[in-house]
Order: C-alpha cells, then structure tokens, then sequence
C-alpha cells in the first residue's frame, strides 16, 4: 500500500471535522463567515479539542472565602482617560448605562439599579492571567445570559462583543479602544457574570468600575473591564481588526480556555 501524505493544514481541517462531529455544540459557531480562516489553524483544533473535553457546562473550580487573595492586582488600564468617563465617575456611575444592541429583538439600555435588580450570582474564582500570576476573589453580578435573555438573541447572532471605555493606545487605524468577544456556548455558561462589586464591595475604578466581563474558564485578557455596550454580532471580521479583542489583534489566541 502507498502512504498518503496530507499537508499539515488539510491534516488540521480534518481533524477539527472529526471533533466537530462528536461537538454538535459548536455547529453554529462554526457557520460563522469570521471563522473561514480560523477553522485552517491550529488554534481552531485546541478550541474544539477543549470544548470536547470540557463540555459545555462544566464549571471552573471555585473556593472557600477563606481562599480569597488579601489584594488582588490591579492590571492593564487602571483609569480610563476619556472624559465621558471621568464624567460617569465623578458622579458615581449613576448616569452610566450598558446598551444591548446588534443581533437581538430588544435593544436595552441598563443603569446599575437595573442589573442589580436582576437575578444574582456570586463567585469566588481565581484569576489566571497570560502573565503568570493569579489572584482569588469573589465576584458578584448578574449572569450574562439574563441580560441576553431579557435582549431576545436574533437567530443569526454568532458571538457577543465587549465594547469598553478604556484606549491602551492611539493607533493609527482606529484599533486602539479595547473590546473583546466570546462565543455563545460561554456567553450562556452559569459562571459568566457581568461583576459590579469584587470582595463585597462594588467596582474599583482600577478593577473595571463600574460593569466588568467574568468568564471563568478563560484567561484573564478576555475579563474585558469598563463595559460599555454589548453588541450581539454574526461575524467580528470587521471589528477592530477582525481577530475578536485587542489582544488577539495583536497575536493572541482568541479562545484562551484554561
């Protein structure tokens, strides 16, 4: 018999395919146009070879209060440095609103007295960030898929996009403000929480004051603070510059499952 050499991108599609087919989870996201060229990489056979082996529910460890990290480190933007939110900040965050938007059948716009007033979860998680180090805290907010629940998802939605007050840089292409982006199967996941108060107190501005992202099985450049608006979306090709967040645009993974 002749042996069969595959190139290495083909040998990688073929094998995203196969976990695709014991993953039916992942079926809609695979249709999205954004992740024609996705699905040719490497990146996209860890993604689905992780949602296989970590399910869609299963949850991140969580622990005791006594675990909780004495401080908890401050890291990327500590102060936002646009107006509009030193305005918000200075009154306490009252005039400040989240908007729903895109791909859904009712646009919201939600004060803090709002999500407060939606169903709770509290969480103590460690935070694993790219850097090295971690930190436990106890998170408290509404769960995202209350909200999304409540903004009725368009059946062409495909990811949920973070868009955020805080700049990191001035780039020449408009690509500076920091977003970021998950996918549905995470977005309706028990532990992904809209967090407005860490360790029994709300938000510090060096945090992500007021409204900040908690998907407790990714790493922490996809915890995207100082939430602004959230827009339901098919594709993210057209987004900053079409990799689903800051960092990714910037050569990090876009799922970064721990």
């Amino acid at each position: 018999m002749s042996s069969l050499k595959l190139p290495r991108r083909k040998f990688l599609i073929l094998g995203a395919a196969s976990l695709g087919g014991m993953l039916s989870g992942c079926d809609r996201l695979s249709e999205a146009p954004s992740f024609e060229e996705f699905l040719s990489s490497a990146e996209w056979l860890t993604y689905r070879a992780q949602r296989l082996i970590g399910g869609r529910i299963s949850l991140a460890r969580e622990f005791a209060p006594s675990d909780v990290s004495p401080v908890f480190k401050v890291n990327g933007t500590t102060m936002p440095g646009s107006e509009d939110y030193a305005a918000l900040r200075e009154n306490n965050f009252a005039d400040w609103r989240l908007k729903v938007e895109g791909l859904v059948a009712k646009p919201l716009e939600l004060s803090l007295a709002d999500l407060r007033n939606l169903p709770q979860r509290t969480q103590i998680t460690r935070h694993d960030c790219v850097e090295g180090w971690s930190a436990i805290g106890k998170w408290q907010g509404v769960p995202l898929s209350a909200v999304l629940q409540r903004a009725e998802l368009l059946p062409a939605a495909r990811f949920i996009m973070f868009h955020c007050a805080d700049a990191l840089e001035q780039s020449l292409d408009g690509t500076g403000q920091y977003y970021e982006s998950i996918d549905l199967i995470d977005a309706f996941h028990p532990q992904t929480i809209l967090a407005h108060s860490l360790n029994g107190a709300p938000l510090s501005v060096g945090h992500g004051a007021p409204l900040r992202l908690r998907v407790e099985r990714q790493l922490g450049y996809k915890q995207a603070k100082y939430i602004m608006r959230i827009e339901a979306v098919a594709t993210f090709s057209a987004i900053g510059r079409g990799k689903g967040g800051y960092w990714e645009d910037r050569g990090y993974e876009w799922y970064a499952g721990i």
